[in-house]
């Protein structure tokens, strides 16, 4: 639709076509809000796209991709990539809005890793796995059966399911030292079931880390007998999220425009955000979300994110799967590193890639002004390489919640390897835009 064109007042301007906006689109629409959706691109996704080759060559200055990679449109290639929890928020939303609607479809993750030492260790799904994995030694073993044996039947709204132990008040550390858990035992856990990224929750409530394990644990009971892994990936990349939604949207009445001018956002005194000029047509609206390169003023920057996509023509040979996750824990880097290493691997199976192709995009958190080799634990692992693209994007948070400035804006996506923290956002905006929290039962 030209700008021209469009209406004069909205309930709402949602700015950036990142998974984080689209949902909130979708939900809003439904909701019955009058939604003008705007992207200064020209393809949705934003930060999080899915982009075929031509154009993630293009994005990062290399040229004319090599004709042996085969066709352009084979490839989806997630410029942020992360898997699902199964049983995690993000995938209730989904199962609430649009997977039926659309038809989207979900892989499996075919493994999840650790490293220690030189070894790549298959994080284990069952209990015939764990008790013939070398990451625990016989004893420890035993003790760690205890803990989980105890941090099963833990219910967090029952007092009596807790025993000696208050995980509302003790920290990780304290809970972990309980049942004289060793340093690599704690590791493991923090790390593989819990996907902590440093080592901060062991000071905070232990309640946050069960929680976590428990999603774990119920993401893996999902499918297949709890066998393979907690992770699922969408058909085509996570760009056909932020696309299904933004059809929601539409079919509830949002209008789109990408490769928008946008222009200056207006805003009063008392009230707040007003409105926002798109060309040469200013248009009311009595809210706006968005991502945060929208709102350089009303972010803070609280770090970096380190990236590398490689394109493959093998798997990760310590794994020998189509699709895995690796953790490399901070420990296990040289040199030692505050916040851990991610390597994610995705197949033809997934439709990201021709036939014989492979990506492995390896993460963490920037620590230092050499990203490159930050990342050089994950590269290492990967073998020969096509091609490698490395990006470091700032990670921002928003100075307010929105209640006054009417300016509901989204954070940046972390180093994680899971799209849970997203989920948190996605339903934290809905309510304070709202009011209301999100009613997974009412979605239609």
């Amino acid at each position: 639709m030209p700008e021209s064109q469009l209406e004069d007042e909205y309930d709402c301007v949602v700015l950036g076509t990142g998974l984080v906006e689209c949902v909130l689109s979708g939900l809003l629409s439904v909701s019955g809000h009058k939604v003008l959706h705007l992207d200064r691109n020209h393809y949705y996704g934003g930060e999080c796209a899915s982009l075929n080759l031509d154009t993630l060559y293009a994005i990062f200055g290399k040229g004319p991709p090599p004709a042996e990679l085969g066709k352009a449109e084979a490839y989806n290639v997630d410029m942020i990539p992360k898997f699902l929890l199964a049983d995690g928020e993000l995938v209730r939303i989904l199962r609430a809005t649009v997977v039926n609607r659309y038809e989207m479809q979900f892989m499996l993750c075919d493994g999840s890793f650790v490293k220690r030492g030189s070894q790549v260790y298959k994080v284990p799904c069952t209990e015939k796995e764990a008790l013939s994995s070398n990451l625990m030694g016989i004893l420890e073993k035993r003790r760690a059966a205890k803990f989980f044996a105890w941090a099963q039947d833990y219910v967090p709204d029952d007092p009596a399911t807790w025993g000696k132990l208050n995980p509302m008040e003790m920290t990780a550390r304290q809970i972990f030292a309980h049942f004289g858990l060793g340093k690599e035992t704690i590791e493991f856990i923090g790390h593989a079931l819990a996907l902590e990224e440093d080592e901060n929750y062991l000071d905070a409530r232990a309640h946050e880390t069960i929680d976590k394990i428990a999603l774990y644990e119920s993401s893996l009971s999902m499918y297949e007998g709890g066998t393979v892994s907690p992770f699922v990936y969408p058909l085509y990349g996570l760009g056909e999220m932020a696309q299904g939604f933004a059809r929601l949207s539409a079919v509830y009445g949002g209008t789109y425009r990408l490769g928008a001018s946008v222009g200056r956002m207006h805003f009063d005194a008392k009230d707040g955000f007003t409105g926002i000029t798109i060309g040469e047509k200013t248009v009311k609206a009595h809210f706006a979300v968005g991502d945060p390169t929208y709102f350089p003023d009303r972010v803070r920057q609280i770090g970096e994110v380190a990236r590398c996509i490689c394109l493959m023509d093998h798997p990760v040979k310590e794994t020998k799967t189509q699709s895995c996750q690796i953790i490399i824990p901070h420990t296990q880097c040289k040199p030692a590193r505050s916040h851990d290493v991610y390597v994610m691997q995705l197949s033809e199976v997934h439709r990201v890639v021709p036939s014989g192709k492979y990506i492995a995009i390896v993460s963490t958190f920037a620590e230092t002004e050499d990203p490159e080799r930050e990342l050089q634990p994950g590269i290492a692992m990967l073998g020969s390489v096509i091609e490698k693209f490395i990006s470091v994007s700032p990670l921002y948070k928003p100075i307010d919640n929105g209640s006054q400035s009417r300016c509901f804006i989204s954070d940046s996506y972390g180093s994680s390897s899971h799209l849970e923290e997203a989920a948190k956002n996605i339903l934290g905006l809905y309510y304070s835009i709202t009011g209301k929290h999100y009613d997974f039962e009412k979605a239609f």
